[in-house]
């Protein structure tokens, strides 16, 4: 009777404990807080040295449910990424993913060897284990800031951080192993690499294509599809490690070959996983907040904290510039990718392979790791805001945050039904003739009365709406359903968009009816000329920007002696309806290429030409 009491004392503090971080993350939100954080603290305290007093140092354990959790998260974020709106960050986001992570493992293990005096394989395998970033930490803070970052930024962003653990996992086992072994690495360490790239990418692929195949193909009852994914996500992680092979790369593959096919039951796929992720990642930064002892952390402090300023001044910014700046991106997007560099559970929980494996001073790797993690959280973490504003990476438009109701259509696996709560303040409300054309309405439920769309007409503030959308143009809904600032609300009430000549001596006041904007009242009276004068003085150039009200701004095309000739006035719309994925510049490599062979057969005459003076020199 002792052990059954235990064991359900066991279930009573988990559940309390998974309880407490889901209740944290409000206050999470609230402060933008760094969820991974809350979680940690939350743990710690329950752990040997905080009030909770539990004693947990099972690293088996630990390993066994956090690779579990970490497959079902890394095939979530495959199966949300859509390769073709993201198609052109590819390059270098999985540049970063794989050169940018051995780049950083490198540079972390010379700084420890150089200056640490750890041994080389020490340090290279330090660096590996907080060589990756933490993709739920970015987005999380991003979203309770209200941010929307650039697109190329934050599809790099988003690609990188979903798909460079894999890497870090990598290298972390085959370095665990030359530690083990005492010896150093070689050519059998890059075929070993190779080998299982190879059979994870394989795995992933077959495995994808087999779970599309059955979900189409096979009827399942209702509510078994997600458990089929998951299981089938758990079971070939496990087969492609026991080939020998990366697990963790094959569930990533397998969640992007199923998330960029036409796949039965999505809505309630997706849904489900994303309950599932999150329970995923409350339960393992639980465990490995419990699994840290803060008393022996301590003693790792020094070398904890200078490998964090390293890696945050140094070996992250030095790695994203190699890998970036091929590819056309400017300094000031380069910096922006280089801070948002957080490490998260996966370093700690990648930590905890040395422990196991019987490696020598095992227990520096795990304490030394947390605390870089610690302070990654702290530092960088609570500034990632401040930082896509200084950087000018953070867009007008804020991140939309509307609730959507996806409902999955028997019979057909091109388009699902979705419903959103139509808010007063929506663009949706706002402007309803302006939806896509592509976005079929079918029910309007008013004032508790169900209408089809004809009876309801165009929909408007209170109603709940249901439309049947294309499956891949159904994330980008949220934007019109989401409620505006404010301050936008009136611009989106406009009707003209676009940029629009304007003359030199207009008055603003005039250009503030016409267009129906408020401008600030230091500007009311004075005629486009004056408010450039005032704004700018002598350094007004062409190109110079007044901003007049939200989403409205003057340029001025054309300046001669310090006067404005020409200017016109940008109406942008406060919702970018555009489906099309972002264009990026191409790699400066190939810009070069390009330049050099333009220059080179320009120079070259005709052959039209050279037969023309030829035939003049004959006569």
């Amino acid at each position: 009777m002792h052990q059954i009491a235990v064991a359900n004392l066991v279930l009573a503090l988990g559940a309390t404990l998974i309880l407490l971080g889901i209740l944290s993350s409000l206050l999470a939100s609230r402060f933008g807080t760094p969820l991974l954080l809350v979680f940690l603290v939350v743990g710690m305290l329950a752990g040997s040295d905080g009030p909770g007093g539990i004693e947990f140092s099972n690293y088996r354990l630990t390993y066994l449910i956090g690779s579990c959790a970490l497959a079902i998260i890394l095939f979530d974020g495959g199966l949300r990424m859509r390769l073709a709106e993201t198609r052109e960050a590819l390059g270098p986001s999985l540049t970063l993913a794989t050169a940018g992570v051995a780049a950083t493992a490198l540079l972390i293990g010379a700084f420890s060897y150089l200056v640490l005096g750890y041994d080389l394989i020490e340090g290279l395998l330090l660096g590996s284990i907080v060589a990756s970033t933490d993709a739920a930490a970015v987005f999380f803070l991003l979203k309770t800031g209200g941010l929307q970052l650039r697109p190329r930024v934050g599809a790099t962003l988003e690609i990188e951080s979903g798909s460079n653990d894999p890497v870090a996992v990598f290298l972390t086992i085959v370095l665990t192993e030359l530690a083990v072994a005492h010896s150093a690495p070689g050519f059998g360490t890059l075929t070993a690499l190779a080998r299982q790239a190879a059979l994870g990418g394989a795995m992933g692929v077959a495995g994808g294509a087999l779970a599309t195949l059955a979900l189409n193909r096979l009827t399942l009852p209702g509510g078994l599809h997600p458990l089929f994914v998951i299981a089938l996500t758990v079971s070939m992680f496990g087969i492609t490690s026991y080939l020998d092979g990366s697990g963790f790369l094959a569930v990533y593959v397998a969640g992007l070959v199923v998330g960029n096919s036409t796949v039965r039951a999505y809505p309630a796929i997706s849904k489900f996983l994303e309950s599932a992720t999150w329970l995923c990642q409350i339960v393992m930064f639980l465990m490995l907040g419990l699994l840290v002892t803060p008393s022996k952390l301590i003693e790792y402090a020094p070398q904890g904290l200078t490998i964090a300023l390293f890696l945050i001044i140094l070996g992250r910014p030095a790695a994203v510039w190699i890998c970036l700046k091929p590819f056309g991106f400017t300094p000031p997007e380069i910096n922006f990718v280089s801070w948002v560099g957080l490490r998260g559970a996966v370093s700690i929980f990648l930590a905890t392979v040395p422990t196991l494996a019987g490696a020598p001073n095992a227990p520096m790797y795990f304490n030394v790791a947390f605390f870089v993690v610690l302070i990654s959280l702290l530092i960088q973490g609570w500034s990632i805001a401040p930082a896509a504003r200084f950087f000018g990476m953070a867009l007008k438009r804020t991140a939309a945050s509307a609730r959507r109701v996806e409902i999955d259509l028997p019979g057909q696996t091109d388009n699902e039904m979705v419903g959103y709560p139509v808010r007063s303040d929506s663009y949706a409300a706002l402007r309803p003739t302006s939806l896509p054309a592509w976005l079929k309405p079918v029910i309007v439920v008013r004032d508790g009365a169900v209408k089809n769309a004809a009876e309801a007409g165009q929909i408007r503030g209170g109603d709940y709406a249901y439309f049947v959308s294309p499956q891949d143009r159904v994330n980008r809904l949220d934007r019109l359903f989401a409620p505006l600032p404010a301050e936008t609300v009136a611009a989106a009430k406009r009707t003209a968009f676009g940029e629009f000549a304007v003359a030199p001596d207009a008055s603003l006041s005039d250009l503030a009816t016409f267009y129906e904007m408020q401008i600030p009242p230091n500007l009311a009276g004075l005629t486009v000329a004056e408010a450039f004068s005032a704004r700018h003085g002598s350094r007004l150039r062409a190109g110079s920007r007044l901003t007049l009200a939200s989403y409205a701004e003057l340029v001025a095309r054309a300046v001669e002696d310090g006067q404005l000739v020409k200017a016109s006035l940008r109406l942008e719309d406060v919702v970018d309806l555009s489906m099309r994925s972002p264009q990026m510049p191409p790699p400066k490599l190939m810009r070069r290429l390009y330049g050099r062979l333009h220059q080179r057969f320009s120079k070259e005459e005709k052959p039209a030409e050279a037969v023309k003076k030829a035939a003049q020199g004959t006569d």
